[in-house]
Protein backbone atom coordinates (compact mmCIF):
# COMPACT_ATOMS: atom_id res chain seq x y z
CA UNK A 1 0.00 0.00 0.00
CA UNK A 2 2.96 2.30 0.60
CA UNK A 3 4.01 1.99 -3.04
CA UNK A 4 0.46 2.83 -4.14
CA UNK A 5 0.48 6.08 -2.20
CA UNK A 6 3.99 6.89 -3.43
CA UNK A 7 3.04 6.72 -7.12
CA UNK A 8 -0.45 8.11 -6.55
CA UNK A 9 1.08 11.12 -4.81
CA UNK A 10 3.56 11.64 -7.65
CA UNK A 11 0.59 11.67 -10.06
CA UNK A 12 -1.19 14.25 -7.91
CA UNK A 13 1.92 16.41 -7.66
CA UNK A 14 2.59 16.11 -11.39
CA UNK A 15 -0.72 17.85 -12.11
CA UNK A 16 -0.88 20.19 -9.12
CA UNK A 17 2.71 21.46 -9.19
CA UNK A 18 2.31 25.24 -9.31
CA UNK A 19 5.75 25.65 -10.90
CA UNK A 20 4.77 23.46 -13.85
CA UNK A 21 1.27 24.77 -14.43
CA UNK A 22 0.96 23.70 -18.08
CA UNK A 23 -1.22 20.75 -17.11
CA UNK A 24 -3.58 23.03 -15.17
CA UNK A 25 -3.78 25.48 -18.09
CA UNK A 26 -4.74 22.67 -20.44
CA UNK A 27 -7.44 21.45 -18.06
CA UNK A 28 -8.80 24.98 -17.73
CA UNK A 29 -9.22 25.43 -21.49
CA UNK A 30 -10.65 21.93 -21.77
CA UNK A 31 -13.26 22.62 -19.07
CA UNK A 32 -14.17 26.30 -19.47
CA UNK A 33 -16.73 25.79 -22.27
CA UNK A 34 -18.85 23.54 -20.05
CA UNK A 35 -21.23 23.80 -17.10
CA UNK A 36 -22.02 21.31 -14.33
CA UNK A 37 -24.77 19.72 -16.41
CA UNK A 38 -22.03 18.63 -18.86
CA UNK A 39 -20.01 16.85 -16.17
CA UNK A 40 -20.15 13.45 -17.92
CA UNK A 41 -18.68 14.85 -21.14
CA UNK A 42 -15.96 16.72 -19.27
CA UNK A 43 -15.11 13.64 -17.19
CA UNK A 44 -14.89 11.54 -20.36
CA UNK A 45 -12.51 14.05 -21.98
CA UNK A 46 -10.33 14.22 -18.87
CA UNK A 47 -10.24 10.43 -18.61
CA UNK A 48 -9.28 10.11 -22.28
CA UNK A 49 -6.54 12.66 -21.64
CA UNK A 50 -5.30 10.47 -18.75
CA UNK A 51 -5.44 7.35 -20.95
CA UNK A 52 -3.38 9.12 -23.62
CA UNK A 53 -0.95 10.32 -20.95
CA UNK A 54 -0.58 6.77 -19.57
CA UNK A 55 -0.23 5.20 -23.01
CA UNK A 56 2.63 7.59 -23.80
CA UNK A 57 4.34 6.62 -20.55
CA UNK A 58 3.97 2.90 -21.33
CA UNK A 59 5.37 3.35 -24.84
CA UNK A 60 8.30 5.35 -23.55
CA UNK A 61 9.07 3.26 -20.46
CA UNK A 62 9.18 0.08 -22.55
CA UNK A 63 11.30 1.82 -25.23
CA UNK A 64 8.70 1.56 -27.98
CA UNK A 65 8.95 5.34 -28.47
CA UNK A 66 12.01 7.51 -28.01
CA UNK A 67 11.38 11.06 -26.92
CA UNK A 68 13.04 14.25 -28.10
CA UNK A 69 12.51 16.13 -24.84
CA UNK A 70 12.96 19.63 -26.27
CA UNK A 71 10.42 18.99 -29.03
CA UNK A 72 7.88 17.61 -26.54
CA UNK A 73 8.43 20.55 -24.19
CA UNK A 74 7.51 22.80 -27.11
CA UNK A 75 4.53 20.68 -28.21
CA UNK A 76 2.92 20.79 -24.74
CA UNK A 77 2.28 24.56 -24.85
CA UNK A 78 1.26 24.15 -28.51
CA UNK A 79 -1.59 21.85 -27.37
CA UNK A 80 -2.69 24.44 -24.80
CA UNK A 81 -2.48 27.21 -27.39
CA UNK A 82 -4.57 25.24 -29.91
CA UNK A 83 -7.23 24.36 -27.32
CA UNK A 84 -7.47 27.97 -26.08
CA UNK A 85 -7.57 29.34 -29.63
CA UNK A 86 -10.29 26.84 -30.51
CA UNK A 87 -12.31 28.12 -27.55
CA UNK A 88 -11.90 31.73 -28.66
CA UNK A 89 -13.07 30.99 -32.20
CA UNK A 90 -15.94 28.72 -31.21
CA UNK A 91 -17.25 30.60 -28.17
CA UNK A 92 -21.01 30.87 -28.31
CA UNK A 93 -21.39 28.78 -31.46
CA UNK A 94 -22.37 25.46 -29.93
CA UNK A 95 -19.39 23.79 -31.62
CA UNK A 96 -18.57 21.85 -28.45
CA UNK A 97 -21.80 19.86 -28.74
CA UNK A 98 -21.53 19.33 -32.48
CA UNK A 99 -17.98 18.04 -32.54
CA UNK A 100 -17.82 15.80 -29.46
CA UNK A 101 -16.01 12.96 -31.29
CA UNK A 102 -13.30 15.31 -32.53
CA UNK A 103 -12.85 16.76 -29.04
CA UNK A 104 -12.53 13.30 -27.48
CA UNK A 105 -9.92 12.22 -30.04
CA UNK A 106 -8.08 15.50 -29.50
CA UNK A 107 -8.08 15.00 -25.70
CA UNK A 108 -6.59 11.52 -26.19
CA UNK A 109 -3.94 12.78 -28.64
CA UNK A 110 -3.01 15.75 -26.45
CA UNK A 111 -2.74 13.34 -23.51
CA UNK A 112 -0.15 11.39 -25.51
CA UNK A 113 1.92 14.54 -26.01
CA UNK A 114 1.68 15.59 -22.36
CA UNK A 115 2.58 12.07 -21.24
CA UNK A 116 5.71 12.08 -23.37
CA UNK A 117 6.77 15.24 -21.54
CA UNK A 118 6.89 13.30 -18.27
CA UNK A 119 8.14 10.01 -19.68
CA UNK A 120 11.88 10.46 -19.08
CA UNK A 121 11.31 11.26 -15.40
CA UNK A 122 8.92 8.33 -14.98
CA UNK A 123 11.35 6.01 -16.77
CA UNK A 124 14.12 6.96 -14.32
CA UNK A 125 11.76 6.70 -11.36
CA UNK A 126 10.78 3.12 -12.23
CA UNK A 127 14.08 1.94 -13.75
CA UNK A 128 14.72 -0.43 -10.83
CA UNK A 129 11.39 -2.24 -11.33
CA UNK A 130 10.79 -5.32 -13.48
CA UNK A 131 7.09 -4.58 -13.88
CA UNK A 132 6.21 -0.92 -14.32
CA UNK A 133 2.53 -1.34 -15.17
CA UNK A 134 1.20 -1.26 -11.59
CA UNK A 135 3.15 1.89 -10.64
CA UNK A 136 1.98 3.46 -13.90
CA UNK A 137 -1.65 2.70 -13.05
CA UNK A 138 -1.18 4.10 -9.53
CA UNK A 139 0.41 7.21 -11.03
CA UNK A 140 -2.49 7.50 -13.53
CA UNK A 141 -5.02 7.33 -10.68
CA UNK A 142 -3.20 10.22 -8.99
CA UNK A 143 -3.30 12.20 -12.23
CA UNK A 144 -7.00 11.48 -12.70
CA UNK A 145 -7.85 12.48 -9.12
CA UNK A 146 -5.97 15.78 -9.45
CA UNK A 147 -7.55 16.48 -12.84
CA UNK A 148 -11.06 15.84 -11.53
CA UNK A 149 -10.35 18.22 -8.62
CA UNK A 150 -9.20 20.94 -11.04
CA UNK A 151 -12.22 20.39 -13.29
CA UNK A 152 -14.56 20.75 -10.31
CA UNK A 153 -12.83 23.98 -9.26
CA UNK A 154 -13.05 25.40 -12.81
CA UNK A 155 -16.73 24.46 -13.03
CA UNK A 156 -17.43 26.09 -9.64
CA UNK A 157 -15.59 29.28 -10.58
CA UNK A 158 -17.42 29.33 -13.92
CA UNK A 159 -20.75 28.90 -12.12
CA UNK A 160 -19.93 31.77 -9.75
CA UNK A 161 -18.89 34.11 -12.56
CA UNK A 162 -21.86 33.19 -14.73
CA UNK A 163 -24.50 33.44 -11.99
CA UNK A 164 -23.26 36.02 -9.48
CA UNK A 165 -21.22 38.27 -11.78
CA UNK A 166 -23.55 37.71 -14.76
CA UNK A 167 -20.94 36.67 -17.31
CA UNK A 168 -22.62 34.83 -20.15
CA UNK A 169 -20.97 31.55 -21.13
CA UNK A 170 -19.51 32.99 -24.34
CA UNK A 171 -17.81 35.90 -22.52
CA UNK A 172 -16.57 33.59 -19.74
CA UNK A 173 -15.08 31.22 -22.31
CA UNK A 174 -13.48 34.08 -24.27
CA UNK A 175 -11.96 35.83 -21.23
CA UNK A 176 -10.52 32.69 -19.63
CA UNK A 177 -9.20 31.34 -22.94
CA UNK A 178 -7.61 34.72 -23.76
CA UNK A 179 -5.90 34.77 -20.34
CA UNK A 180 -4.56 31.26 -20.96
CA UNK A 181 -3.33 32.32 -24.41
CA UNK A 182 -1.49 35.21 -22.78
CA UNK A 183 0.12 32.81 -20.31
CA UNK A 184 1.07 30.16 -22.86
CA UNK A 185 2.72 32.41 -25.47
CA UNK A 186 5.81 33.00 -23.27
CA UNK A 187 5.97 29.20 -22.76
CA UNK A 188 5.96 28.71 -26.53
CA UNK A 189 8.75 31.23 -26.97
CA UNK A 190 10.83 29.82 -24.11
CA UNK A 191 10.49 26.23 -25.34
CA UNK A 192 10.88 26.85 -29.06
CA UNK A 193 13.38 24.24 -30.27
CA UNK A 194 16.32 25.72 -31.98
Amino acid sequence: MTDFWFYFKIGLEHVLDWRAYDHVLFLIVLTVPYAFKDWQRVLLMVTLFTIGHSLALILSVYNVVRVNASLVEFLIPVTIFIAALYNVFTAGRGAKKDKVGLLLITALFFGLIHGLGFSNFFKELTAHLDNRILPLLEFALGIEAAQVAIVIVVLIIGFIFQTIFRFNRRDWMMVVSAIVLGMVIPMLIANYPG
